[in-house]
């Protein structure tokens, strides 16, 4: 964010020294201030702290970053509306946080040395496999492909359980 040089309509303006709950660091490249709005806590860096009353203009770049900056600006604009903001921008599907769960599960009983059926017994319940042939079970490939799923987000680093450009499947 930076100053614009031009007075900012009341609903607006921001003064940073006065804001309830916020806090304004200056440090060696700008003012880091994190300011309370709308039931969230919104991070901005100021290059220079503009004069009370003034607007500010969010500045983003065009990177691979854009649409998560995009959306951060967005939800900070809402909350200056007093419009409610939606879903914070890395919480995940309750599916895909689910499919998550089941992944970590399943390579933890992978790295213990068990079975594909041991695992899928110990998370669907051995009572969906007492009488199914094994071999050609669903529950065989769902508990292979949560393995290597997790496997997956072992090598990764954990970095696509919050990287939301990435739609690829568990291959």
């Amino acid at each position: 964010m930076r100053a614009a040089n031009r007075i900012a309509p009341e609903s607006y303006q921001l003064d940073f020294d006065n804001l309830p709950g916020s806090e304004l660091r200056r440090a060696p490249d700008g003012w880091h201030a994190i300011v309370p709005l709308g039931g969230t806590k919104h991070r901005l860096w100021l290059r220079e702290l503009p004069a009370s009353g003034y607007a500010v203009v969010v500045d983003l770049p065009l990177d691979a970053d854009f649409e998560l900056r995009l959306g951060a600006a967005r939800r900070f604009w809402l909350a200056l509306e007093r419009r409610a903001l939606g879903e914070p921008p890395l919480a995940l599907p309750a599916l895909k946080r689910r499919r998550l769960i089941l992944a970590l599960r399943a390579v933890d009983g992978w790295q213990e040395g068990n079975s594909y059926r041991q695992i899928a017994q110990g998370l669907f319940g051995s009572h969906r496999l007492a009488e199914r042939a094994w071999k050609t079970d669903d529950l065989r490939s769902r508990t292979i492909r949560l393995v290597k799923l997790g496997r997956r987000l072992i090598r990764l680093r954990w970095r696509a359980l919050l990287d939301k450009r990435s739609g690829r499947d568990d291959k």
